[in-house]
């Protein structure tokens, strides 16, 4: 019998978590249900108690999920993960779940707006503090950390300047004050990077992007060892962020294409980059696989590639930039990522849009900043497209 840990990801993107029923169905099944039946009040009694193994109700126990969720933990090389309704629910998950009253967070600048929307407008109110630093300072995390700093969380590559966070040295930095590393993988996936085999301690994914990779569903995941993951999934099964049946069985089809896309979302992302680097109207390219850029060499020991992300300052600021976004055809004007078809966004005035001014400059989020999700296209088209803008 084969184990999965002999496994290549390719396969693995296909046949891990993969349980038959009765039927013998080749492909996933979809269990659309709110319950299931037990055989006695006995059997009723240790499958809720927790002493026999078995699916009760669907807020969190599905088969369909749980195929979902095993292969996902295959993909990350992890024990177990824990699928929610969302990335931002995921995120919320964690925090409830390893946070409590008078603990400190270490976090990214560079974090997704909800994600400091989260910590600053959220968690705050229960008590939970949280201090921001460079993504690349490393120096900035172990001075930020205090006696009660409990979390350290950032993304890598971030959204959207794809600065590059040394997952081991931070991952270090956390153990030495006997805090958890959490990285935000959801740029990267398992395919082109796994931060537990660099120290990390859990993993949280937007399943919503790359994961599914279509834009048909939402959905999350927290990855990790069991003993970390099995407080998350104690509070999903009282408060109930949960994953649904169909989504769950939407993004076991995205799984099986997951390799062959991120390679080629990253081989098409290169090319894009290249060309507007070389652009008289591009003052700056944001991209890992370029030589240019600033953690190019550190990307390039964490990552397989540059990934499917590209972010560019064009000159003429927001005006500038509007014009652009408003130009293309053929790339979707949508905040979506991680899609089949290409997808272009202006941060500062969408996905940063609420946080403040002052934080957005902090972050790199300035006013001609544009953010590509390079999908499946090919890419002369996409060029030309650009172009209309461009030009």
């Amino acid at each position: 019998m084969f184990e999965d840990e002999f496994l290549h990801p390719d396969t693995l993107a296909v046949r891990a978590g993969t349980t038959r029923s009765q039927f013998g169905e080749h492909s996933d099944a979809m269990y659309l249900t709110s319950s299931f039946v037990v055989g006695s009040a006995e059997e009723a009694s240790l499958k809720f108690t927790g002493q026999i193994p078995g699916f009760i109700y669907s807020r969190f126990t599905n088969p369909t999920v749980s195929a979902f969720e095993e292969r996902l933990a295959a993909l990350e090389g992890a024990e177990r993960a824990v699928a929610t309704a969302s990335g931002m629910s995921a995120i919320l998950s964690l925090f409830m779940a390893h946070l409590k009253s008078g603990d400190h967070v270490v976090a990214s600048a560079s974090l997704f707006g909800s994600t400091i929307q989260l910590l600053n407008v959220y968690l705050s109110k229960f008590g939970v503090s949280v201090t921001y630093v460079s993504a690349t300072d490393t120096a900035e995390w172990a001075d930020a950390c205090q006696p009660n700093t409990k979390l350290l969380f950032l993304e890598t590559p971030s959204n959207p300047l794809t600065e590059i966070s040394d997952i081991r040295t931070i991952a270090d930095i956390a153990h030495a004050h006997d805090a958890l590393l959490v990285v935000d993988n959801c740029f990267c996936t398992p395919i082109l990077q796994k931060p537990l085999a660099l120290g990390a301690d859990l993993v949280v994914h937007s399943a919503t992007k790359y994961i599914d990779g279509q834009g048909r569903v939402l959905g999350g995941a927290v990855v990790g060892s069991s003993v970390l993951v099995e407080p998350v999934y104690l509070f999903l099964r009282t408060a109930g962020p949960s994953l649904s049946a169909f989504n769950a069985w939407v993004l076991l089809k995205g799984l099986e294409t997951l390799p062959i896309r991120m390679r080629a979302h990253s081989e098409t992302a290169l090319k894009l980059a290249t060309y507007l680097e070389a652009h008289p109207a591009i003052e700056q390219v944001y991209y890992p696989g370029l030589p240019s850029h600033p953690q190019h060499a550190l990307a390039m020991t964490q990552q397989n590639a540059g990934g499917g992300m590209v972010s560019f300052v064009v000159k003429g600021g927001r005006e500038q930039a509007w014009k652009i976004v408003d130009a293309v055809q053929l790339i979707s004007r949508t905040a979506n990522l991680g899609d089949t078809r290409s997808t272009i966004t202006h941060p500062a005035s969408t996905t940063h849009a609420r946080i403040t001014p002052a934080a957005r400059e902090a972050a790199g989020i300035t006013e001609g900043l544009i953010r590509i999700s390079v999908g499946l296209e090919y890419i002369d088209d996409l060029i030309a497209d650009l172009e209309q803008g461009l030009a």
